[in-house]
C-alpha cells in the first residue's frame, strides 16, 4: 500500500491511510441552483462523498454561492484559466479547488489564489488531462505519453511548492487505460501527495464502466490511489454506483447491496429470473448497510450459496425457498418472490447492527 499525505476536504480525509473515497461531478448548468442541488442529493443518496462543480463563468460563480447554502456536501470548484473565478469560488465557501496553477496567468495571480486558499485551509487538486497537455510537452514527447503527463503535473506541483503550498492532490487522467495506468505509476514513485484516479471520458455506461474498472482496478490493487471518480456519459449517481462497485469488488470499501447476476443456464427453473434480480436490486438501492444476499435460479448451487449468505432464495418448480444464515425459513409462491424477499431484507435491517456482518458484501450470485 502506497503511503500518501493526508488532505482534508470538509471533514472527508483523502490519503494518509484513509479509505478510498468516491466522488463525482454535477452535469447541470451551475447557474441552475435548484437543478444542481437536486443532482447533488441524488449523488449523495448513491454514496457520493465529494462533489465537483464546474465554474466556467460569473453566472456559475454566483450560482455556487446559493448551492453552498443548500448542501453540506464537500464541494470542489472546477476552475480553468480564470484566477478570479477561483477567488470567487473560495469566497463562496467551497472546500477544494481543482486548478492547474500554470494555466491561470502570472505568478502574482497564482500567489493571490494560493494565499486565499491557505487562509481558508483549502486543498488544491492539480488535474492533468492527456487531451490538453502543454504544446511544448507535446512537441518534446510527440504525443501525450505518460512521461509527458507526469512532467506536466510536476510543473504545476513545483509552482505550488515554490510558494510554500503542499496541501495538494494530483490526477493524471487519460481516456486510454494503459497510458493512464503508466502515468499514475510514474507519479506514485515521485511524490507522496494523494492521487485522484480516473479514466477520463471513459464512454457509455457499458464501455466506460469496463474501462474504468480496468484502469482504476489495476492501480487500486497495487495500492495506488486515494480517491476515485468514474467518468461516464450517464447521470452522476450512476458514476457513483460504479465507483462503489469497483471498491467493493476489491474489498476496499463496503456499502449496500452488490449484485453479481446469475448467468443462468438450462437448469434455470424460473422464467423471469433476470426481471426478479433487477427488481430486487432496484427495491434495495437505498440500503447502505453491507448485506450478503443470494438469489439462485435453480437448486443445484442455491443451498451452498445460501449457507454463506445472511439471506438467500433458491428457486425450484416456480417456488422460492428463503434461507436465513443458511437455514431454510419458508417457501414463497413465484408471484410473491420479490415482495417477500424484500420484506425479509428490511426485517433483517430492523434487527439492528448485530444482524449485519460488516465483513461481507451483498451478492446475487449464479451458477457457473
Amino acid at each position: 500500500m502506497r503511503n500518501s499525505r493526508s488532505v482534508k476536504v470538509r471533514g472527508v480525509q483523502i490519503g494518509g491511510g484513509a479509505p478510498v473515497t468516491v466522488q463525482s461531478m454535477t452535469k447541470t448548468d451551475t447557474s441552475d441552483v435548484a437543478g444542481t442541488l437536486k443532482q447533488i442529493e441524488e449523488m449523495k443518496a448513491a454514496g457520493c462523498e465529494i462533489v465537483r462543480i464546474a465554474v466556467p463563468d460569473d453566472d456559475a460563480a454566483k450560482g455556487l454561492v446559493e448551492i453552498r447554502k443548500g448542501t453540506d456536501m464537500p464541494i470542489v470548484a472546477d476552475i480553468h484559466f480564470h484566477y478570479k473565478l477561483a477567488l470567487k469560488a473560495l469566497d463562496a465557501g467551497i472546500d477544494k479547488l481543482r486548478i492547474n496553477p500554470g494555466n491561470i496567468g502570472s505568478i502574482d495571480r497564482v500567489r493571490e489564489v494560493v494565499r486565499a486558499t491557505e487562509a481558508r485551509k483549502i486543498p488544491i487538486r492539480i488535474g492533468v488531462n492527456g487531451g490538453s497537455l502543454e504544446k511544448d510537452l507535446l512537441h518534446k514527447y510527440g504525443t501525450a505519453t505518460p512521461e509527458a503527463m507526469v512532467e506536466s503535473g510536476m510543473r504545476h506541483v513545483r509552482i505550488l511548492e515554490d510558494l510554500g503550498f503542499s496541501d495538494i492532490v494530483i490526477s493524471l487522467k487519460a481516456s486510454d487505460v494503459n497510458r493512464m495506468v503508466a502515468a499514475y505509476r510514474l507519479m506514485a514513485e515521485k511524490v507522496d501527495y494523494p492521487l485522484h484516479l480516473g479514466v477520463t471520458e471513459a464512454g457509455t455506461p457499458f464501455g466506460g464502466t469496463i474501462k474504468s474498472a480496468m484502469g482504476l482496478g489495476i492501480l487500486l490493487h497495487e495500492g495506488i490511489g486515494d480517491t476515485i471518480r468514474v467518468s461516464l456519459a450517464a447521470e452522476p449517481h450512476e458514476e457513483v454506483r460504479v465507483g462503489w462497485e469497483i471498491l467493493k469488488s476489491l474489498e476496499l470499501r463496503k456499502r449496500g447491496v452488490t449484485v453479481v447476476a446469475c448467468p443462468t443456464c438450462g437448469r434455470l427453473d424460473v422464467d423471469n429470473f433476470v426481471e426478479i434480480v433487477t427488481e430486487v436490486e432496484r427495491r434495495l438501492a437505498h440500503v447502505e448497510e453491507p448485506l450478503h444476499l443470494s438469489i439462485m435460479g435453480c437448486a443445484v448451487n442455491g443451498p451452498g450459496e445460501a449457507h454463506d449468505s445472511q439471506l438467500g432464495i433458491t428457486f425450484g418448480r416456480q417456488v422460492g425457498m428463503i434461507f436465513k444464515n443458511g437455514v431454510p425459513m419458508r417457501r414463497v409462491a413465484g408471484v410473491d418472490i420479490v415482495e417477500e424477499f424484500v420484506k425479509e431484507v428490511e426485517l433483517l435491517r430492523t434487527e439492528g447492527a448485530n444482524a449485519i456482518d460488516p465483513k461481507v458484501v451483498a451478492s446475487i450470485v449464479g451458477q457457473d
